[in-house]
């Protein structure tokens, strides 16, 4: 029987992802993510979950170029748990948010200048990227 472990997450970064190097030179990202639950407490205000996410290589290469802390990003990843023995020797679980796919969302500031041009991207550099004609497609 096949299993299913996906996770899509809209959210902004607490604070700028952190990078890390492993031992066999990987490059990784470690940040959490502020997501909004969708109802308010009885004083009337929205609470948030702070999720912990990893991402790894090229992604996390983008995550460091584009992404400080306040930047609102969408995830699809999966959830991967682990555990490790405190400094005092007690058993520590934990839980994180293995990003496979990151998509950079627009700043509100930034989405009312673009208003009346939507299609303007002359003040992001999407290096690597390259823009795609869309016409004739069947979505």
């Amino acid at each position: 029987m096949a299993s299913i472990n996906k996770v899509i997450l809209i959210g902004r970064l607490t604070k700028d992802p952190t990078e890390h190097n492993t031992q066999n030179g990987h490059k990784a990202v470690r940040f959490t993510l502020a997501v909004d639950r969708n109802f308010k407490d009885a004083n009337g205000n929205r609470q948030a979950d702070f999720i912990s996410v990893v991402a790894w290589n090229q992604l996390a290469d983008l995550l460091i170029k584009y992404c400080k802390k306040g930047k609102e990003i969408a995830i699809v990843g999966r959830l991967q748990t682990g555990s490790y023995t405190g400094q005092d020797g007690q058993k520590r679980y934990t839980i994180d948010v293995i990003a496979e796919e990151v998509q950079l969302l627009a700043d509100p500031k930034d989405s009312k200048n673009n208003d009346n041009n939507s299609n303007s991207n002359d003040d992001f550099n999407f290096d690597g990227f390259e823009e795609i004609n869309t016409e004739g497609l069947p979505f």
